[in-house]
C-alpha cells in the first residue's frame, strides 16, 4: 500500500464511479445498529448468525460495519412481508 492505496491503483482527481458510490454510502457500527432497533448489540449479531439480518461488511481486518442501505432494504422487505 502506498498512502492507503494499492500500488497498482493511481489516485487521480476523479474517482471511479464505484468509489463515488462507496464513499457516499453510510456505514453503521453494531452499537448504532442496536440503537436503531432498540436491542443490545449482541442481539444484532445473533440475528446475523441466524440469517435473519443483513450481513455486515468488513472494511478492514478490525472494522465491521453495516451499510445503511442494506438495513433500509431489509426494513422495506419486512414491511412487505418478504423477509
Amino acid at each position: 500500500l502506498v498512502n492507503g492505496w494499492a500500488a497498482s491503483v493511481k489516485p487521480t482527481g476523479a474517482h471511479p464511479l464505484w468509489m463515488e458510490a462507496y464513499m457516499s454510502e453510510k456505514f453503521l457500527k453494531d452499537q448504532e445498529v442496536a440503537a436503531r432497533y432498540g436491542v443490545h448489540r449482541a442481539t444484532v449479531w445473533r440475528w446475523v448468525e441466524a440469517g435473519q439480518f443483513p450481513q455486515p461488511v468488513r472494511l478492514s481486518p478490525a472494522v465491521t460495519r453495516w451499510r445503511l442501505s442494506d438495513l433500509e432494504a431489509h426494513e422495506a422487505a419486512l414491511e412487505r412481508g418478504a423477509a
